[in-house]
């Protein structure tokens, strides 16, 4: 078996790879277009597309039809050439499971017939328990909220956009697309209405720091009654009408403000801010169901990357011993 994956994967030098036009005639089989279409997440498309096209690529599937001849083999040959270049466990699992999902797809479209090839393939191990996400430490994070000027209508705006991101968890597509609409009264209680993931929509509880960053801003820009169906985050300029800040921009955002703050942690970007507010939510005590929740996770093991208290240097076991 490991003579016919290395000469497969050998075979990839002098592979002849698929033009746009040949990727794009397999994406016109109407089942896969059909699977595409099912994928709501614009960045989930993209990155299941690229994978798609490499397992194409590395293969020469030349035509639709090419689909209906793939064995397992194919792809154990693909995730030796995964993991021959490389490539992170996390992302050869990623990879693996969208061709498993467009297997499936076309199985039950009967677009193909046999079995999934893909399963049954041995998917890398989750190399830790511990997301590499960073997260920052308490101090840091109050360095960060504090950053921006509190006196300009930009100042107000980002500190809003910081707390958000910081009491809330959010993904930055999610904090993108709020709208001023989507802060809501339930129980009496400020909400805010966030569309995640799958279309899934959440509501939690505005934090009492951000509802008064966010009053500040609002007050100032006006935009509240103006367009209550719009943004809730204005570009200052240059911007197009309608249309709020963008997710890279609010990456950009963090970013310079992290700079500003003196922060320096390797990685850090928005993830990076929900990282820290899921670590410090479970450190206070927060039940880890509620926070998969609160996150819209679909599945709890994801949540548990970021509890790390069973990684807390006060909790040894080597406090514990006596002599």
């Amino acid at each position: 078996m490991k003579t016919v994956l290395s000469t497969a994967v050998q075979v990839r030098e002098g592979e002849r790879r698929l033009t746009a036009v040949e990727f794009q005639q397999l994406a016109a089989v109407p089942a896969a277009v059909e699977w595409f279409a099912n994928i709501d997440n614009p960045r989930t498309r993209r990155a299941y597309q690229n994978d798609l096209t490499d397992f194409s690529s590395f293969i020469g599937l030349a035509n639709a039809d090419d689909f209906r001849q793939v064995t397992r083999s194919h792809v154990l040959a693909w995730r030796a050439d995964l993991e021959g270049r490389g490539l992170a466990g996390a992302t050869i699992r990623r990879k693996l499971a969208a061709l498993a999902s467009l297997f499936d797809h076309l199985l039950d479209s009967n677009a193909v017939a046999g079995g999934n090839p893909v399963h049954g393939v041995k998917r890398p191990r989750i190399e830790t328990n511990e997301g590499k996400t960073p997260a920052l430490g308490d101090h840091q994070a109050k360095a960060l909220l504090d950053a921006p000027d509190h006196t300009s209508l930009k100042g107000l705006r980002d500190r809003a956009i910081l707390a958000v991101l910081l009491y809330h968890g959010l993904r930055r597509e999610e904090a993108a697309q709020l709208q001023v609409n989507h802060l809501v009264e339930r129980r009496g209680i400020r909400h805010l209405m966030v569309h995640g993931k799958g279309g899934k929509v959440r509501y939690l509880p505005v934090h009492p720091v951000a509802a008064d960053r966010i009053h500040a801003y609002l007050e100032r820009s006006g935009h509240e009654l103006a367009n209550p169906k719009g943004p809730l985050f204005l570009p200052l300029r240059n911007g197009v009408k309608g249309l709020g800040v963008t997710a890279n921009g609010i990456y950009t955002l963090v970013e310079a403000y992290a700079k500003k703050a003196g922060i320096q942690v390797d990685g850090l970007g928005v993830h990076g801010l929900r990282a820290t507010a899921a670590t410090n939510a479970l450190e206070h005590e927060a039940d880890i169901a509620k926070v998969q929740a609160w996150l819209g996770h679909a599945n709890i093991s994801t949540t548990k990357i970021y509890d790390r208290r069973q990684n807390r240097p006060e909790d040894s076991p080597t406090y514990k011993v006596k002599y």
